[in-house]
């Protein structure tokens, strides 16, 4: 990156590693530098919560209003029910108004720890959802107003689009759709809020660019849009995928000690790049603690899965998780915040088969995975080699909750519960 930023957003977005392009550097500093900008990053509810892929955007809103300007969190209420078809191989299922509802109070969760919705100040974060708008158009007002501004020509020539037809796949007009709904929120987004600024992942670029052109032909204002890498680890993996899933933001659909573990667990090769995107620690300090060798880097790692810890779900929940860790890894313990798995009676009956729990306890997806877990000597049963794929859990074997393994980094409780 050869331009040198004045405004202090800018700068961060440079230096920490934030920025994949921008469509107009100069001017996008220029406006930073005049007064608040307000911008959006979109959040389509899909699920319940967002996963760490979506953490970059949302450290990119914090950094925003950190350095004076106001970020807008944008909820799909109405682009969900279409779904987005970016680099997707097929349609995502429709989900119900109910479900959509749902997952955004969900997802509202997570932003409520990030952004700050109530000072009084004139970059206080605002909560949106384009159902406002979107969910009141006319169709045919709608194609004649806004419609005409497309190319279809265009439209197809994008990667997010041309690549599914390359491969053959089946794109429906409902998605098509999508990339023109999304460019209309930046339209209505500048209308109604005067929002000067679009970010997203890269695989966005299409999508923000239509949202400025259109912006521009309707309005004639000027408007801009940045992006953020898309995201792998230095071993190729996307990040928010881990072995057993999704690494979610919600601590009911991931718990504190799992996504603690999920950032101690990052290869050495990432610390220092995670440390400046997901972490608020001086930049000299991540790359200082980036460049750690041997065992001192697993002394980095502990610094910044307590740091994004502490920012995802507060800094007794990261301390817990760290505890735990200790208790499990260096005395050989069980740990206070493992993820547990409470069995009643009724679920026990006469015992339960060690494959089963293996798989009730989310260390293993099927049974046929939990059993080859044991043939390969991956499981263990309170810290000791599990061999037996046969054996059976009664109650008197849960008088104490029993801890479970899968390999040296993930861990379950089982206890029966009162």
């Amino acid at each position: 990156m050869t331009y040198h930023p004045k405004s202090d957003f800018m700068r961060v977005m440079i230096e920490r590693g934030f920025l994949a392009d921008c469509t107009d550097y100069q001017a996008l500093d220029d406006a930073l530098i005049a007064g608040v900008v307000p911008a959006y990053i979109g959040f389509d509810a899909t699920a319940k919560s967002l996963h760490v892929g979506s953490l970059i955007q949302i450290m990119m809103l914090r950094w925003l209003q950190k350095t004076g300007h106001q970020p807008i969190t944008l909820m799909g209420g109405g682009t969900t029910k279409v779904g987005d078809p970016s680099f997707r191989a097929d349609e995502r299922p429709l989900l119900t108004p109910d479900a959509i509802d749902a997952n955004i109070a969900g997802i509202k969760q997570v932003f409520a720890k990030y952004l700050d919705y109530d000072t009084d100040a004139p970059n206080r974060a605002l909560m949106l959802n384009n159902a406002e708008w979107l969910d009141e158009l006319n169709y045919l007002d709608f194609l004649r107003d806004i419609g005409r501004h497309f190319s279809v020509n265009r439209m197809l020539s994008f990667e997010s689009v041309k690549s599914r037809l390359d491969r053959e796949q089946s794109l429906s007009f409902l998605e098509f759709n999508y990339m023109i709904l999304q460019a209309y929120d930046f339209l209505e987004l500048n209308r109604r809020y005067g929002c000067l600024l679009q970010m997203g992942g890269s695989d966005q670029w299409g999508n923000i660019v239509n949202g400025i052109d259109l912006t521009r032909r309707v309005l004639d204002h000027e408007i801009f849009g940045l992006t953020s890498p898309l995201l792998t680890t230095s071993d190729g993996k996307k990040m928010g995928k881990s072995q057993d899933g999704a690494v979610w933001l919600n601590a009911e659909m991931r718990s504190t000690y799992e996504f603690w573990q999920f950032w101690r667990n990052t290869t050495d090769a990432d610390v220092g790049r995670f440390l400046k995107l997901y972490t608020e620690l001086p930049v000299d300090e991540c790359n200082r603690l980036g460049a750690l060798e041997g065992s001192e880097i697993n002394a980095a790692k502990v610094i910044l899965a307590n740091e994004i810890t502490t920012l995802c779900h507060g800094a007794e929940a990261a301390a817990a998780a760290e505890a735990t860790a200790r208790a499990v890894f260096e005395k050989g313990g069980v740990g206070d915040d493992l993820p547990t798995l409470d069995l009643s009676a009724a679920d026990l009956g006469d015992g339960i088969s060690i494959v089963q729990l293996i798989v009730r306890s989310g260390l293993t997806k099927s049974g046929k995975e939990a059993k080859r877990l044991i043939a390969e000597n991956g499981a263990r049963l309170n810290d000791a080699p599990l061999t037996e794929a046969g054996l059976i859990i009664d109650a008197a074997a849960l008088a104490e909750p029993i801890k479970l393994s899968a390999g040296k980094k993930r861990h379950a409780l089982v206890r029966l519960a009162d």
